[in-house]
């Protein structure tokens, strides 16, 4: 989950880089990784697509735990910054240019697809996924993480997109069912769907809250900024079955 840029898209990579050097970027991101790297499971042999890869943080850490990655992203600036990021930290992965709506791989390519706050810019998210089942091999597992509907976070975005933030005036902000009802559209099994980040969007508050967080998760997905779903592609005779 990445913080609203108000002056858009224009400097991502230089916002990234602003949000995970501050105080409540580290705390917030090191909860949405480990949820994350929780949902995935095991990384070692397998090969991952990181959709929306962005300036490649989560594809550098799939492969330092042992994962083939190819990370796609739409902007040039981003893939700019995630090849320097794989350089910097001696990793060899694979970043393209792509379209999460139409992927340029063949069906069954993937043992797992990520795809971490992309689907809230995504005008047609139903064919997303439907894409990222797709590439997904029988048995393979797709993790969506996204921005919760019902979050004191999804409350300040909206109010950024209100008085003309380019970055949160379409977002799409979902709750756990929501994300269930995507998973189905893509004919996939969901095995878990869980939330994180319950505190407010300030300093302090993470500072005092952040090591509560996960035994709110235990009880509701409702508040959380963060919701993370994991669903598993059936088997090919599972789906042909009627």
């Amino acid at each position: 989950m990445k913080e609203a840029f108000p002056s858009g898209f224009s400097e991502l990579p230089e916002a990234y880089h602003a949000w995970r050097t501050s105080e409540l970027g580290q705390i917030t991101d090191r909860i949405e990784a480990e949820l994350i790297a929780t949902l995935i499971g095991p990384l070692a042999g397998t090969r991952i697509l990181d959709v929306g890869c962005g300036d490649g943080e989560a594809a550098v850490q799939f492969a330092r735990n042992g994962a083939e990655v190819i990370g796609l992203d739409a902007d040039p600036r981003m893939l700019v910054a995630a090849r320097e990021r794989a350089k910097a930290s001696e990793t060899t992965i694979t970043f393209v240019d792509g379209d999460i709506c139409s992927l340029s791989f063949a069906d069954g390519t993937f043992d797992a697809v990520i795809a971490m706050t992309v689907l809230c810019f995504v005008s047609d998210a139903e064919r997303a996924v439907q894409e990222m089942a797709r590439v997904l091999r029988p048995g393979g597992r797709l993790v969506l993480g996204e921005l919760g509907r019902y979050s004191l976070w999804a409350a300040k975005r909206r109010v950024a997109g209100w008085l003309g933030s380019k970055a949160w005036r379409h977002a799409i902000f979902r709750s756990a069912s929501e994300l269930r009802q995507l998973a189905k559209v893509g004919r996939l099994e969901v095995k878990q769907i869980r939330g994180a980040i319950y505190y407010p969007p300030c300093t302090v508050c993470a500072r005092w809250l952040a090591p509560h967080d996960h035994r709110i998760a235990a009880m509701t997905t409702i508040g959380a900024a963060f919701i993370a779903l994991a669903a598993d592609k059936p088997d090919e005779i599972l789906q042909r079955s009627p």
